[in-house]
């Protein structure tokens, strides 16, 4: 059944402004920056308020940010901020632990001028987003670091399971790091892309093992995150 005219506008026109990436980006944002809480749900209603559309493309958001591992999608009950326990965070750095450092090694033995350039891009822009006090894009542009390394590897089966784990990181950092702290630093990066440079398949894999120890040693496992704010206040809120 189409949707009508008044479930994709609440009369002030953002209905006929707001896209649906922006919609994600929005709820993405204030994930990433602890104003919505692990656990919050996400009420259909309250969402089509505050961004002024109707269900239909507030559920399409929805499934998006459940790829991304932002979203859980409970049956009969709803969509919920995702709410990683504490063991299951240190299970997945454990993971990346064991993963990483591998993938850091193939990437000096393999990667190409074009591949070196790529992740050259994403440290600039990751500087950035530091620069501009952006928490939220750096976490974002530090994970697509990880994933574009996996990339370069040339390993299909390890970019997979990259590609989970660092979803899942994404969401874990934001809830357990400590506010203000960088997640990961971009100098770490850029010292690392020397090695890969430099086709220094060790150093690269040991400066990937110390990388990941340092992000792991910011987050605070020690219980929950503090909870956030009113749904509509803080997606209406710009």
């Amino acid at each position: 059944m189409n949707e009508s005219p008044a479930q994709e506008t609440d009369g002030s026109g953002a209905g006929d402004e707001i896209t649906e990436t922006e919609i994600v980006e929005r709820i993405f944002e204030a994930v990433m920056e602890r104003r919505l809480a692990a656990g919050t749900k996400l009420s259909e209603s309250e969402l089509c308020k505050a961004f002024g559309v109707g269900r239909m493309r507030i559920r399409r958001c929805l499934l998006l940010l459940a790829s991304r591992e932002v979203v859980e999608l409970r049956e009969n009950r709803g969509a919920y901020v995702a709410s990683p326990t504490p063991a299951q965070a240190r299970d997945v750095f454990e993971a990346r632990a064991a993963l990483e450092p591998a993938i850091a090694r193939l990437v000096a033995e393999r990667a190409g001028a074009t591949e070196i350039a790529a992740l050259e891009r994403f440290i600039a822009e990751e500087a950035a987003a530091h620069e501009r006090g952006s928490r939220h894009e750096a976490i974002r542009l530090s994970g697509q670091f990880h994933l574009q390394l996996a990339e370069a590897s040339g390993n299909a089966t390890l970019e997979r399971m990259l590609r989970e784990l660092v979803a899942r990181s994404s969401l874990i950092v934001a809830i357990y790091g400590a506010p203000g702290l960088e997640t990961c630093r971009d100098h770490d990066h850029a010292t690392l892309l020397q090695a890969l440079r430099a086709r220094d398949g060790a150093a690269a894999e040991r400066l990937m093992a110390a990388h990941l120890q340092d992000i792991a040693a910011t987050l605070d496992l020690s219980g929950r995150a503090p909870a956030g704010g009113d749904l509509v206040s803080v997606l209406s809120a710009r």
